[in-house]
């Protein structure tokens, strides 16, 4: 029998990307033998085996137009030398290669039929903080996506908000498949005292991409005003990472900081369930920010860690819905810290946040989302 065979398109380096990972383990499950197709960094993480085959690209250039151009190219060439039924794309960085990588496969001769093409928004890309200001970049982006999204049969989106967006923009039939986690169970917690941590003091966690707007700066300033015995966790890597080092320093707090850099999805939750307070504190400076379902804040769920978020829609209405946490009004740091003190210094209502959190984390799990895209994934192309 012909085992089927997709190949998945991402821009990172494969190392921390929870969400395309599920959804490669969803398509061998669904029979497919998987391709995850990623760039090499200089600095990449080795990857750890999975259930699915994966290939990195070394590229001459990592930012700017350039990179794009580049990987595109890269990628289009790739998917056209290897056999494939199914081309997932994720974002609009990865559509253009994918999109013409499965309509020329479909016309040529030696193709086995019809190549399908599934394309995942993961975020609402022209909204993103990083184009923010730069309208000729957005502008380039938006006549790309103008000219390739109407055309798209099979779109899936990770939230009602964005999917919401794409339908109005171009009146795609999206599916919200929500990037939720695999449910975890308890496991085992990384020792504190491998992070210069005591075993009483409190633990807040920041997991995920260390990038502008993400409240970081402020939560860290916010140190310096907390009353409570208490350690920050920054769990990531990115554009500010380098900056925050030494912003901790000129606020004085190296002993309250700890940043840890890259941690693989494999090994994160171990980091999470030390944590006190989960924070997911974007700025509400684009569409992108304010309508976003991040991984984290669904990690925190998994871990059973409460959690302290922007008064964001998709958030809040989980928050309202469970009562898991506290939502923060601005992003004055003084503000943040007495927001944080006054979750840690009422052990009660933390406990309250617990208990309601372990019905989340069984409704939040992928394992109930999973059957969507099962569905999906055996259209006819």
């Amino acid at each position: 029998m012909h085992l089927k065979k997709a190949i998945v398109a991402v821009t990172n380096d494969l190392t921390t990307d929870q969400r395309v990972d599920r959804t490669c383990h969803t398509l061998v499950t669904c029979g497919y033998d998987v391709m995850l197709a990623g760039r090499n960094l200089k600095h990449s993480l080795p990857l750890a085996s999975r259930s699915y085959r994966m290939h990195r690209m070394r590229l001459l250039f990592n930012k700017g137009p350039l990179f794009y151009a580049e990987y595109n190219i890269r990628l289009f060439l790739y998917l056209l030398a290897h056999k494939s039924d199914l081309i997932v794309s994720n974002d609009l960085d990865t559509l253009l290669a994918s999109f013409l990588a499965s309509r020329i496969k479909n016309f040529l001769p030696l193709s086995r039929g019809r190549i399908g093409h599934l394309h995942d928004c993961h975020e609402y890309f022209r909204g993103m903080p990083e184009l923010s200001g730069r309208k000729r970049t957005t502008r380039i982006w938006k006549w790309l996506e103008d000219r390739i999204f109407p055309k798209l049969k099979h779109v899936i989106a990770v939230n009602n908000s964005i999917a919401k967006l794409y339908h109005e923009d171009y009146g795609n039939e999206i599916v919200v498949i929500r990037n939720v986690p695999f449910r975890k169970q308890k496991g085992k917690m990384k020792p504190k005292e491998e992070l210069g941590i005591e075993p009483h003091q409190k633990v807040i966690i920041y997991q995920g991409a260390v990038n502008i707007d993400r409240g970081l700066e402020e939560v860290i300033q916010a140190m310096k005003y907390l009353r409570s015995d208490a350690k920050l966790i920054i769990a990531g890597i990115g554009d500010i990472y380098e900056s925050l080092k030494e912003l901790v320093n000129h606020e004085k707090v190296p002993g309250k900081v700890i940043l840890t850099g890259q941690i693989p999805f494999q090994d994160l939750h171990a980091y999470t369930l030390m944590a006190d307070i989960g924070l997911s504190i974007e700025k509400d400076v684009s569409l992108n920010y304010h309508y976003c379902l991040p991984n984290k804040f669904l990690d925190y769920i998994q871990a059973n860690v409460p959690v302290l978020i922007s008064q964001f829609p998709e958030m809040k209405a989980i928050l309202d819905n469970y009562f898991i946490g506290e939502i923060l009004e601005n992003h004055d740091p003084k503000h943040i810290a007495e927001k944080i003190d006054s979750m840690l210094m009422n052990e009660t209502r933390l406990i309250v946040f617990r208990e309601n959190l372990q019905q989340a984390a069984e409704d939040l799990c992928w394992e109930n989302e999973e059957p969507k895209l099962k569905e999906i994934v055996n259209f006819e192309p």
